[in-house]
């Protein structure tokens, strides 16, 4: 629904009803991706395609007929045609799964809200429920605050927690995606298959110092979702050819590169070139940042050597505590590619509240609830 998010902020200001078509499942060849939505107001406006014109048709006259007669949701398959040229179906040859719902803005007033932080450009979820009991098929719950809190209902708190939980880890790698929770007592008793939209760019993963870490650090950084940055001082060693998987190898002191650079509560910030010169300076700018995650590689006594020296630069002892030094968690690595696992792992753990410790150690379910906070209003919403 993001791509048409401007005219459905528009229409929601304006109290105006609309049918919702959206793609929740693709399979084969399909031209637009999971998400993508069209929309028809009361008065016959049509925003948005879903197909490219392949079946547009067909989900318009759902659209006009679930807005008129006010039932339940419905789901719609299109597919190819071999029999019949001229049905109905996708003539790339694919087959896409569409909801079609009713939307009043009325009934969920934090859309509004949902829709304008879009349109401001603030990262954002929107968790959509496409299967589940018919009286939650279509209702939505807004992620936002980088997964720190939520606005809207589904029917519980405790579900509303649920989701929102769920949701975190997609907001914050900047995906659209499919969320499936519920089916235990535990979470909820409830099993709902939720299509999550999400406008964020990845987040960030700035990684100083050109050494062999880096590299397996940039490799697994990338794959974990992050736009990963290597950045150092010395031009013989920061070069695109020692950092394939790195999305961009700056040049640069390190201090002077991240008072300039655009952080956010996602981004992680890893220190890896443990040589004071580079680290105290850096360091000193980098605790002072509103970031998820700062990091710092050496041997303990290199650490101990490291705070008193950020102590004598006048680094507060508040701010020495967000330092995650030495970086990483124990799980007895040795090489570059397993000290980056212990690297993401600490990461992970952090970021999602996570003991560290095997699974086989921990009571209770399996992915446990990360606090989020819940929105009471869109004021309180705006202020975040």
């Amino acid at each position: 629904m993001l791509n048409i998010a401007d005219t459905l902020y528009r229409w929601c200001r304006e109290a105006r009803p609309f049918a919702l078509a959206t793609v929740i499942q693709v399979s084969g060849s399909a031209p637009l991706p999971p998400g993508t939505a069209l929309a028809v107001d009361t008065d016959g406006n049509v925003a948005g395609s879903i197909s490219g014109g392949c079946v547009e048709g067909a989900v318009y006259e759902l659209c006009t007929q679930v807005l008129e007669s006010g039932e339940p949701p419905i789901r719609a398959s299109f597919g190819y045609s071999d029999d019949d040229a001229f049905a109905v179906g996708l003539t790339c040859g694919g087959e896409i799964e569409v909801l079609v719902q009713r939307i009043d803005p009325a009934d969920q007033p934090h859309l509004t809200t949902a829709l304008e932080e879009v349109l401001a450009g603030v990262p954002i979820s929107v968790a959509q429920v496409i299967d589940g009991p018919r009286r939650l098929l279509g209702r939505t719950l807004s992620v936002f605050g980088g997964g720190s809190a939520y606005d809207g209902t589904l029917g519980s708190q405790r579900m509303d927690r649920t989701v929102a939980t769920q949701v975190c880890a997609l907001l914050r790698a900047g995906r659209t995606g499919r969320v499936e929770v519920g089916g235990d007592a535990d979470t909820c008793p409830q099993k709902l298959m939720l299509l999550v939209h999400t406008q964020a760019p990845p987040p960030r993963m700035l990684i100083f110092g050109a050494v062999d870490f880096a590299a397996a650090l940039g490799q697994a950084g990338r794959f974990l979702g992050y736009h990963v940055t290597v950045c150092d001082a010395r031009p013989v060693f920061a070069t695109r050819e020692r950092f394939p998987y790195a999305d961009e190898v700056v040049v640069d002191w390190p201090h002077r590169y991240l008072e300039h650079a655009e952080v956010d509560a996602r981004t992680a910030i890893c220190v890896l070139t443990h040589d004071a010169k580079f680290d105290i300076p850096l360091l000193r700018t980098a605790l002072k940042l509103p970031v998820a995650y700062i990091g710092a590689m050496g041997s303990r006594r290199t650490h101990e050597d490291r705070l008193e020296r950020l102590r004598k630069t006048g680094v507060s002892e508040e701010h020495l505590a967000l330092l995650h030094s030495p970086i990483g968690l124990d799980l007895g690595a040795h090489t570059p590619e397993e000290t980056a696992i212990s690297i993401t792992a600490e990461i992970i753990a952090h970021t999602h509240n996570g003991t560290g410790l095997p699974l086989s150690r921990v009571p209770g379910p399996i992915h446990g609830s990360v606090p989020v906070a819940q929105v009471s209003s869109p004021a309180e919403l705006l202020a975040v």
